[in-house]
């Protein structure tokens, strides 16, 4: 499908006018959290070495309940890394035992190495292995460390459960801050228009620098790899975005496995609707793809997919890519006042966006 929305301001007052403008002219935008090196205390040095030495192996208890919190930050905090390229710092999250690290497609770029820097303090220089742009998600080859690799909670989160974000903001590793799961299945596309997902929103404290970063739930469970916030002030204003972990997991074990990333293709291009019924309206249905071999048709208006609402076109498209190239995912359409369901197998995305 083809996404062309872009976000729009109303002014104010008269009055008021020449400062609204004046401030959205530099504060409204939705920015990726990582920052360029900024010479904070956390840095990392300016040539870390890689060493062979193996670290003793980190033992980690249950959580008491006594400090939630607490005891989350206990449990993921060895599984937590700072990540320094030649652009900035971000984070990361030890994905297993062989070195594999976790992160943002937009905090490792264009760079094919990165310095790590381990919870123990182990300096080592990570091999990009491959990353998903469309999705904001990364793989980083590194020496294991013999610390332990986060455990992911592939289910889908509920809204007001507890969130908690873990990452560098700023530079600062190790830091932890605490909030909630604000929203699930929430559309956010990147300001970069790359990455364009349902992500799980929440209002925990998160920066510049959390970028690849764990939120975890009370378990120390990873939920979701934080890639974005929006902001008016340039900083935290409490509306953080995190892949979801079900989708990160997925592009990393493909990654890993060297398979090709691939984008899934519906083969519309579409419009919101504007009737009685929010939507994803078809206003063209490209031949030879998913839409056309299900049937659909020029008019039809997508409400769901997996019995996710659809009420605009972005998100009809962050819902077709949290599934890969051939799955089947199952549309509610409505058709001249009808609706029914329509079972799609996705296609792959050549030229055109999906």
């Amino acid at each position: 499908m083809n996404e062309s929305r872009r976000s729009s301001w109303v002014s104010g007052p008269l009055g008021v006018l020449a400062y609204l403008v004046g401030l959205a002219a530099v504060v409204a935008l939705i920015i990726f959290l990582y920052p360029p090196d900024t010479g904070a205390p956390e840095a990392t040095p300016e040539t870390p070495g890689t060493t062979t030495t193996t670290a003793p192996e980190v033992q980690v208890t249950a959580p008491t309940g006594e400090e939630p919190v607490a005891d989350a930050a206990e449990v993921i905090l060895p599984s937590v890394v700072y990540i320094q390229t030649p652009s900035g710092v971000g984070s990361g999250v030890i994905y297993d035992d062989q070195g594999r690290i976790i992160t943002a497609a937009h905090v490792v770029g264009d760079h094919q190495q990165v310095e790590i820097r381990f919870s123990n303090g182990r300096l080592v220089t990570g091999q990009v292995l491959g990353k998903a742009p469309e999705v904001d998600i990364a793989v980083i080859q590194a020496e294991p460390s013999g610390l332990p690799p986060a455990k992911f909670d592939t289910s889908k989160p509920r809204v007001g459960q507890m969130a908690i974000a873990v990452g560098s903001p700023w530079g600062l590793a190790s830091t932890v801050t605490q909030g909630i799961v604000s929203a699930v299945d929430q559309t956010n596309c990147g300001s970069t228009g790359q990455a364009c997902v349902a992500m799980v929103q929440t209002d925990a404290a998160i920066n510049p620098g959390n970028s690849g970063g764990a939120l975890i739930n009370r378990d120390g469970e990873v939920i979701g790899i934080n890639v974005s916030i929006f902001t008016l002030s340039g900083a935290n204003d409490g509306v953080g975005f995190a892949v979801p972990a079900a989708i990160a997991v997925e592009y990393a074990d493909a990654i890993i496995a060297g398979e090709p990333i691939d984008t899934p293709f519906l083969g519309v291009t579409i419009e919101n609707a504007t009737d009685d019924r929010a939507g994803a309206r078809i206003i063209e249905v490209m031949p030879g793809t998913a839409a056309e071999d299900a049937g659909l048709r020029v008019g039809d208006v997508i409400v769901a997919v997996e019995e996710v609402p659809v009420f605009t076109r972005g998100d009809l498209q962050a819902q077709v890519r949290a599934h890969r190239p051939g799955s089947a995912v199952t549309l509610l359409v409505l058709r001249d006042g009808d609706e029914f369901e329509v079972e799609v197998t996705l296609g792959v995305r050549s030229e055109e966006p999906s």
